[in-house]
């Protein structure tokens, strides 16, 4: 009796551990995707129609942004984007090794 007590008490403490962390995801996305739009000042280049381009990155174990894949077929969008984003520093950045998604407009002027 007292080890099926002791291992209920066990599951119990292990399964609460679980559900008691509070980092939600989200929040980290909005971050970084807020801190990723300041680094990308206004481009010093003219686009014929506004864009949304989805740009695929990861951090590597420094912190720095490693940019993956970028979805666009303007060759100024995309070394524009690989020059500002590619290996700079944000404050708090994400998973090292996570691939994260995020859309990004860019706007014609």
């Amino acid at each position: 009796m007292k080890k099926l007590m002791l291992t209920a008490i066990a599951i119990v403490i292990a399964t609460s551990t679980l559900f008691a962390t509070n980092v939600n995801p989200d929040d980290t996305n909005k971050n970084i995707r807020s801190q990723i739009v300041t680094l990308m000042e206004a481009p010093d280049f003219t686009v014929a129609e506004d864009l949304t381009v989805t740009i695929q990155f990861t951090f590597n174990s420094e912190g720095e942004i490693i940019v993956l894949d970028i979805d666009s077929k303007d060759s100024n969008v995309l070394k524009y984007i690989r020059k500002n984003l590619n290996h700079k520093f944000i404050n708090n950045p994400g998973e090292k090794d996570k691939l994260y998604i995020i859309p990004l407009k860019v706007k014609r002027q």
